[in-house]
């Protein structure tokens, strides 16, 4: 899961980017509005949190802004305003949500699985993901292939689980490199094909029907059928 984080306080953005990556998400950041809308407008995100006092352009902008250009990705607000027509007015400038600084990291975390099984269908099932025998749970982390368990690290893990947000469609390399490893897929040129042998021993190894399916010269896809 890729998220976007737009703040400009150096020790916020070090305690959620740490916290978040430690989790397994592919954090982003963006310190000011202008570099937040590029970003949003360039890369897909399951997620945005979003400061509202920002240099350049302010949260509330920002998030209008994407609003009226159709982009429909859930947006976190944090704010260190907590009157109520502060929050009123966040929400109403596009906002899903909001949470006041200083806040608990849980409730964080609590949020933004919220808002992303909102966003997913707001059903138990936006968590359970299946393609033939191979099944995965988002919020245990739990994969298994029929009954046996399959320990995954945190990497393959959401190399996975963007296979199975996209059943039998063709990732290439660059789609794969930047939901997984953000930014720093550039400097890393043949890590998603090293990463992806190491899924495939992992998922497809002593089973009769591999899923992992090598497209050449395009990338891969997780297919039930070959």
């Amino acid at each position: 899961m890729r998220i976007l984080v737009v703040e400009d306080e150096t020790n916020v953005i070090d305690f959620i980017e740490q916290g978040l990556k430690e989790e397994g998400y592919v954090v982003d950041v963006a310190t000011d509005g202008e570099l937040a809308l590029e970003f949003a407008q360039t890369y897909p995100y399951d997620l945005i949190i979003l400061d509202i006092l920002l240099p350049k352009l302010d949260g509330r902008q920002v998030a209008r802004t994407l609003r009226a250009k159709g982009n429909s990705t859930p947006i976190l607000m944090l704010t260190a305003l907590d009157e109520v027509e502060d929050r009123v007015t966040g929400l109403d400038s596009g906002a899903d949500d909001y949470l006041i600084k200083p806040f608990a990291y849980r409730e964080l975390l609590a949020r933004i699985r919220a808002r992303t099984r909102t966003y997913s269908g707001d059903s138990a099932m936006a968590n359970e993901l299946q393609i033939a025998d191979l099944s995965l749970n988002r919020l245990t982390r739990l994969v298994k292939r029929g009954d046996l368990e399959i320990e995954l690290t945190t990497k393959e893990f959401a190399l996975l689980e963007f296979f199975m947000l996209h059943p039998g469609q063709v990732l290439s390399r660059v789609q794969l490199g930047e939901h997984v490893w953000g930014h720093d897929y550039y400097n890393q040129s043949n890590v998603v094909d090293v990463y992806v042998g190491y899924l495939r021993r992992k998922i497809d190894d002593g089973q009769a029907r591999p899923l992992l399916h090598t497209v050449r010269g395009v990338g891969y896809r997780l297919l039930a059928e070959g």
